[in-house]
């Protein structure tokens, strides 16, 4: 495949600039037959072979329309839809785990997707703990766990990776991995420009402010994995079948109602079956629709460009120089060059027809990435170009993948939408949904992937997935800042307070389409200091309204109260519980309060209807659709005869808080707010300003305070009066920036950062919010009472530090100058001015966790390289005796 596309293309030339136009000179092939002087097309033929960046892919030609490669058996346990590097990794996944009775379905030869012409990289270092092992296990599997099972050689070829910063910015996220990684056991290492220009002879470092090096990063080959990968699993009893497409999924409901999966259907047969794998990359939406399920992905073009050989590349390692958007993948004794582009190409049309196939390269879309090619290796000025690759890949719109079983739909799994990182995840998201498909929850903390992060409102707006969808592509090598908002595609979500909080100043964070308050900055700077001081010493006011709120009802309600929530809930009526939610595993799958509601006649939104039991649940809600998901799976398992039903956006709701909150609200409400009318963790139904409203005393920073859940069209009346109430107190408008220091400076745990699917209660401090006194069984007590026995071998831990660095979280901690975990969320306290982290820590010895093991350590955080010391606490340092929620301020 030529360039001569580009060298008849004036507008390009002219774009390149005398530099980096004799890049082309040297392109010798003649024409070939994909050349074309159009732009944004694709040729949907069978590509060339000498276009393939690999030395084999399993295309055979000679048998690709003869039916399927083997005969479809009547049944299978699960069955896994697409032959790419997810649909190969998790059916030898399932074989691994014993579920044997399983058929991978492939349209037409395996790779023949998206997979065949993907780079390969394997980069280990990513701002994540859970990517960080996600990672280290496909690692492990590609270049040792196969080759011991098959005796076949995978293709891994472990030459290392080069991470390029040409600014402080750059280098000091580069650091934070490399922080990160020392608790993995992940060997990296910061090298100074000359340092980098010894390892890589060829590379351009003038430009530099140094680089990371991890020595045992590597490549894949697409074919070469895929091949042993589905030989491992046919050995342990799985059936692969090509050349089979599959025409349609049954889906049935169930005695109560709910959609299961029951079979697949082909040309050839059909395989009834109660679980689908949809791991068809680019083609998963079309797989979903014929189930009924959402699958919120989009398919872009991504492009490379193979060159001739560079003398002196052999053995260098991979690069990725993100700030000229550009990586370098090492192809034997020559480059691969690709990137990602600000405006990068939409596949509309997606062709089934679309096997071993490529688009045809827009140049003007793609030059960026040669300019910043050629600057980093000067070298590939005087090299032609052996071959372009321009496929498609799925991207999403938070560059996350989508997987975990569908909301729509039992039995319906997705593991797509890998944003081209398909073959370095696969690995250990193969067998994260392996372990989801047998054992109903996955082993990690998988929810940045789970499809049911995402609002049911989102999965099928086209516009939010588009253009969310091409922020996401176009920054995915940009700084990750800790406090980044994405900007397309906003207010999708707006509470009843947007217009009037705007007007005063309001910066807004997006979460999962909702616009809730970050922070106030109407005058200066970003004042969050000032908001959350003001909180605790006077009164703020903060807009929680974009919770989730929901009633659970029905004869079974307090039958399921009691398996869902780890606390007692079934107090008297008028109570309101802070409680947590776990999976099987005994893992948290959720904190939030549950309020004991008088029964009656209905009063919406403020009450349901009902007869007997029912509950209120306030959730926070950037979660809200994960916990409105966890309830409803648990209550089909367990057959409950319960509703559950959505008010989240029939209401409003703002918090009051601090010393003085007490002061202005019983201006507003017409019932007495003293500590014996109205104590602590209660709740009711009372007139504020002349609207009805519900009133909660509860807290999420530690001070005396009240919620105010509000029906929407009293929502701003409501406000107006407390604020004016709060005039004479000097009341502010506070966000969330706030509630993160004020909470992490109480000790309260946020969900998803502190307290994760991975997390029991016990070892985040939670045990109060478990009625293991009680004999009243819930949803992995027995997993707790287990571990109440036997001991915690790791356990969250506060820690404090003197120095006046900001911490955002993903910090190592080392008791006596070894690594025993890293720092989950950290924040500024501004009213114990010290920065503060909360971290989950283990005995290196693999033994208990006391206290004792905490008190007796010399405690350091390291942050981008940096060792600062610390102080560990076993309580809040902030009002640790919680007087101040009580109302009692000395």
């Amino acid at each position: 495949m030529s360039l001569c596309v580009v060298l008849l293309h004036t507008g390009v030339m002219g774009f390149l600039g005398s530099a980096v136009r004799r890049v082309f000179s040297a392109v010798r092939s003649p024409l070939s037959p994909l050349c074309r002087t159009s732009t944004r097309s694709y040729s949907s033929e069978l590509t060339k072979e000498k276009s393939v960046p690999y030395e084999k892919t399993l295309k055979q030609e000679d048998g690709a329309s003869s039916g399927p490669t083997k005969p479809l058996p009547r049944s299978a346990d699960a069955v896994v839809i697409g032959g790419g590097s997810l649909g190969c990794q998790t059916i030898y996944h399932l074989a691994k785990m014993g579920m044997t009775n399983v058929v991978l379905l492939e349209r037409d030869r395996l790779t023949a997707g998206t997979t065949w012409h993907t780079a390969g990289l394997l980069w280990q270092l990513r701002p994540s703990d859970v990517e960080v092992e996600l990672l280290a296990h496909t690692r492990n599997v590609i270049s040792k766990d196969l080759e011991e099972e098959t005796g076949l050689h995978t293709g891994w070829i472990q030459n290392g990776g080069l991470f390029i910063a040409s600014n402080k910015q750059r280098l000091d996220e580069y650091k934070r991995l490399m922080s990160l990684g020392k608790v993995y056991g992940i060997e990296s290492h910061v090298l100074s420009p000359a340092e980098t220009k010894d390892l890589y002879p060829l590379m351009n470092v003038d430009d530099l402010y140094g680089t990371l090096y991890v020595p045992k990063d590597g490549t894949m080959d697409p074919a070469g994995t895929c091949t042993t990968l589905t030989r491992a699993a046919t050995a342990r009893g799985a059936t692969v079948i090509e050349n089979c497409p599959v025409t349609g999924i049954q889906v049935r409901a169930d005695d109560i109602g709910v959609k299961r999966v029951k079979a697949v259907e082909t040309q050839h047969g059909t395989i009834e079956t109660p679980c689908v794998v949809n791991c068809a990359g680019v083609w998963a939406t079309k797989l979903g629709e014929m189930a009924g399920v959402k699958v919120p992905l989009i398919a872009m073009h991504h492009a490379y460009v193979v060159t001739e050989r560079i003398e002196g590349i052999q053995n260098m390692p991979n690069v990725r120089d993100h700030d000229a958007s550009v990586y370098l993948r090492l192809q034997g004794d020559a480059l691969s060059v690709g990137g990602y582009e600000r405006n990068p190409i939409f596949w509309d049309e997606v062709s089934d027809k679309f096997a071993f196939s490529l688009f045809d390269l827009d140049w003007d879309v793609f030059m960026q990435h040669i300019e910043g090619a050629v600057n980093r290796v000067p070298a590939l000025e005087q090299t032609g170009i052996k071959s372009t690759v321009c496929g498609p890949e799925s991207f999403t719109a938070d560059h996350k993948p989508l997987m975990g079983e569908a909301p729509e739909v039992r039995g319906f799994f997705l593991g797509c939408g890998f944003n081209s990182a398909g073959m370095m995840l696969g690995g250990g998201c193969g067998r994260e949904l392996a372990h989801w498909i047998i054992h109903g929850r996955p082993e990690k903390d998988m929810y940045g992937y789970d499809i049911r992060r995402f609002h049911n409102s989102l999965t099928d707006n086209k516009r939010w997935i588009r253009e969310r969808s091409h922020e996401s592509y176009a920054k995915n090598y940009s700084v990750v800042f800790p406090f980044d908002e994405p900007l397309a595609s906003r207010n999708m979500r707006k509470d009843p307070f947007h217009q009037v909080l705007t007007e005063q100043g309001c910066m807004f964070q997006e979460r999962h389409g909702w616009e809730r308050p970050g922070w106030f900055n109407k005058e200066g700077p970003v004042a969050i200091k000032n908001e959350c001081l003001s909180c605790r010493h006077s009164v703020a006011v903060f807009d929680m309204s974009y919770f989730g709120k929901f009633y659970l009802t029905g004869p079974d309600a307090k039958k399921a109260a009691d398996w869902l929530f780890t606390a007692d809930v079934n107090k008297k009526p008028g109570t309101t519980v802070y409680t947590c939610m776990l999976n099987k595993r005994g893992g948290s799958e959720a904190d939030l309060t549950v309020s004991r509601l008088e029964p009656g006649a209905a009063n919406l939104p403020l009450a349901p209807e009902s007869n007997g039991d029912a509950y209120y649940l306030a959730i926070g809600g950037g979660v809200a659709e994960h916990n409105w998901n966890h309830i409803r799976t648990v209550l089909q398992d367990q057959g409950f005869r319960c509703q559950l039903t959505d008010h989240s956006e029939d209401m409003g709701m703002i918090s009051i808080q601090g010393p003085k909150s007490r002061e202005v609200l019983q201006e507003v409400l017409d019932t007495d707010l003293s500590n014996e009318a109205f104590s602590f963790s209660s709740h009711k139904v009372v007139n504020a300003a002349g609207h009805q409203v519900r009133a909660m005393r509860l807290s999420f920073v530690g001070e005396l305070g009240w919620e105010l859940h509000i029906p929407k069209d009293s929502c701003l009346p409501v406000y107006r009066a407390v604020m004016a109430a709060g005039a004479k107190h000097g009341i502010i408008n506070s966000g969330y920036r706030a509630i993160d220091s004020l909470s992490i400076e109480k000790g309260y745990r946020h969900w998803h950062a502190d307290l994760r699917p991975d997390d029991t209660p016990l070892e985040a401090g939670l045990a109060f919010t478990c009625k293991l006194k009680s004999s009243i069984p819930f949803q992995g007590r027995d997993m707790l009472e287990k571990q109440k026995k036997e001991g915690l071998k790791r356990r969250i831990v506060c820690f404090t530090t003197d120095e006046k660095v900001p911490m955002f979280g993903l910090e190592a901690i080392y008791r006596n100058g070894v690594p025993v975990g890293h720092l989950r969320r950290a924040d500024y306290g501004f009213y114990i001015d010290k920065t503060i982290g909360y971290g989950y820590i283990r005995n290196p010895d693999g033994g208990v966790v006391s206290a004792d093991f905490i008190k007796s350590g010399e405690f350091t955080l390291e942050r981008m390289g940096v060792v600062y010391k610390a102080k560990a606490h076993l309580k809040s340092p902030f009002d640790p005796e919680n007087k101040r929620v009580k109302g009692i301020y000395d």
